[in-house]
């Protein structure tokens, strides 16, 4: 065994344990926690099989952003575990039944002779000053630009759906609303009033004569 292969071999055993974890663990925090391990060897791999642009844009995209942000919304919510306690035993056959069958889909589709070293052969090794990126960015944007765009604004559709279906509008007597228009045509004769006090000293002296008289 080459020092490569134990390298994907324990980046690949630590994805899948990785994996396993983030399904059988209870607790959420947890759970994003191993799914971002498992992100971590899986941009390994990539790296491995000299696709150094895609696992860095796994870890600085997903592990970077999406995950942080996924740890963001589980901390601030109240999940009750107990309720999520009381259904893992229940399901646990139909979830097992149900794994052993996508692994079988996937030994059919990604087993050895259809993916084999014997069928597709070695991978080509490139040179020292290949760029893999400059090998995704020409197809991307000459060949598949249409498909590109196309995905460009089903996500922002998406976005745009997304705050509508979460925008709700409250009267204003709840919620304070701010009027930019009134803001800015606001004079400083209409905020700003100014006021006559007397000094500590004034008012001590006042105090001493009233005393005093």
């Amino acid at each position: 065994m080459t020092f490569e292969q134990f390298i994907f071999y324990t980046l690949a055993a630590v994805a899948i344990i990785s994996g396993f974890m983030m399904i059988t663990v209870r607790n959420p925090v947890k759970a994003a926690l191993w799914l971002v391990l498992a992100f971590v060897a899986t941009a390994g791999i990539w790296i491995t099989a000299q696709a150094e642009f895609l696992g860095l844009v796994l870890i600085l995209v997903y592990v970077g952003a999406v995950m942080v942000l996924f740890l963001f919304v589980v901390m601030m919510l109240d999940i009750n575990l107990t309720i999520l306690k009381e259904g893992f035993t229940k399901y646990l056959p139909l979830g097992a039944m149900a794994a052993i069958a996508i692994f079988a889909m996937m030994y059919l589709v990604l087993g050895p002779e259809h993916f084999g070293t014997d069928v597709t052969g070695m991978p080509i090794t490139q040179a020292a000053d290949y760029s893999n990126t400059k090998a995704i960015a020409i197809p991307l944007y000459t060949t598949h630009v249409y498909a590109f765009i196309l995905a460009a604004v089903l996500l922002l559709v998406g976005i745009v759906a997304a705050i509508s279906l979460t925008l709700r509008r409250r009267s204003s007597t709840t919620v304070l609303y701010q009027d930019i228009d009134k803001q800015v045509k606001t004079l400083a004769v209409d905020r700003f009033r100014m006021v006559q006090m007397d000094s500590v000293v004034e008012k001590h002296i006042a105090s001493k004569s009233e005393d005093d008289k």
